[in-house]
This record gives structure tokens, C-alpha cells and sequence, in this order.
């Protein structure tokens, strides 16, 4: 599997995935949950995609935040699969129901948006 150099990864990043970065060779996102509960339903959300995928990030857990870190190991370094990953996470944990939406959106405070 072919792995990116910094350059390519923060390139892609810039354009794609602005919250994310590049740090010590992996790809770095904290989302700031603010409490417990929204911080172990963003670990399920990241799990449940993660084993979709077959791909399987360190995840570090707080009270207020889950870090997220991704790089293919094998590979030794960042792919394609890192990178489609970080988007399906991103694209999951962020989503909420627009207002034309069927669905209702959540009450109270939810994820801030960087």
C-alpha cells in the first residue's frame, strides 16, 4: 500500500479535511464533546466505521473530547485508507439534520464546530 508524503498529506488536508492535521506521522482530530455521553457516542459512531472499514484509529477518551489518531501501520504511514477514513468520520460525527429535514435536530448543546 502506497503511503503519502507530509506534503501530499497536508495538501489533501487543506483541501478536504481543514480540522484535521498532520502530527508525528499520523492524522490528529479532537472533537470537544463537552460531556461523557456525547464523548462515548462519538467513540461508537469512530468504532462502528472504523470496523466497517477494517481500518482501526487510536482513539484517546476524555470527559470533554475524543482524540482521534490514523495511520496504517502496515504500511507505515499515511494511505488512501486513512484519508477516506478521517472523511467518513468527519462527514458522521458533524452531521445534523438540516432544516427542511424530516428529522428534528438535537436540543442543547452538540459537537463545536471549529
Amino acid at each position: 500500500m502506497e503511503t503519502f508524503s507530509a506534503n501530499t498529506v497536508q495538501d489533501w488536508l487543506a483541501v478536504n479535511l481543514p480540522t484535521w492535521r498532520l502530527h508525528k506521522g499520523y492524522l490528529l482530530r479532537v472533537y470537544k464533546t463537552g460531556h461523557w455521553r456525547l464523548t462515548l457516542m462519538v467513540a461508537n459512531a469512530i468504532g462502528y466505521l472504523a470496523e466497517a472499514a477494517d481500518h482501526h484509529p487510536e482513539l484517546i477518551l476524555t470527559y470533554p473530547s475524543v482524540e482521534i489518531h490514523l495511520e496504517t501501520h502496515s504500511a507505515g504511514g499515511i494511505t488512501a485508507k486513512d484519508c477516506e477514513l478521517a472523511r467518513r468520520i468527519e462527514e458522521t460525527i458533524l452531521w445534523l439534520p438540516g432544516p427542511d429535514d424530516a428529522l428534528d435536530g438535537p436540543s442543547g448543546r452538540w459537537i463545536e464546530r471549529e
